[in-house]
């Protein structure tokens, strides 16, 4: 078997797959698309969870000077930490669904 379909699908019985160049520049404007929508939904999340754990509805912002350090690192280091896994469970999910249609996974 080639190295360009050495990770492929079965189509009519055929293997098909793609070479990781073609699969990765493919994938780009796929995965930015999935970034985007990784972020709101994150923003979306932190929104939720700041209500619930706080009684303002805004999260305090590093350059408010009504809120001290106290407020604003838990805030920022909670909005991170969930930010970085929604992100990489949003791309994880898209690169899992790129390898079941095409047979490559983009990220090798």
């Amino acid at each position: 078997m080639s190295e360009a379909l050495r990770v492929g699908v079965l189509f009519r019985g055929r293997a098909l797959g793609y070479p990781n160049l073609v699969a990765k520049l493919i994938y780009r404007p796929i995965g930015l698309l999935f970034s985007v929508l990784g972020g709101v939904l994150a923003g979306a999340l932190f929104k939720q969870v700041w209500k619930r754990f706080s009684d303002k509805e805004d999260p305090p912002r590093a350059k408010e000077s009504e809120y001290g350090w106290r407020e604003v690192l838990p805030a920022a280091a909670l909005q991170g930490a969930l930010f970085g896994l929604v992100k990489a469970a949003v791309d994880r999910s898209g690169a899992r669904a790129f390898q079941k249609v095409t047979g490559s996974w983009p990220g090798d």
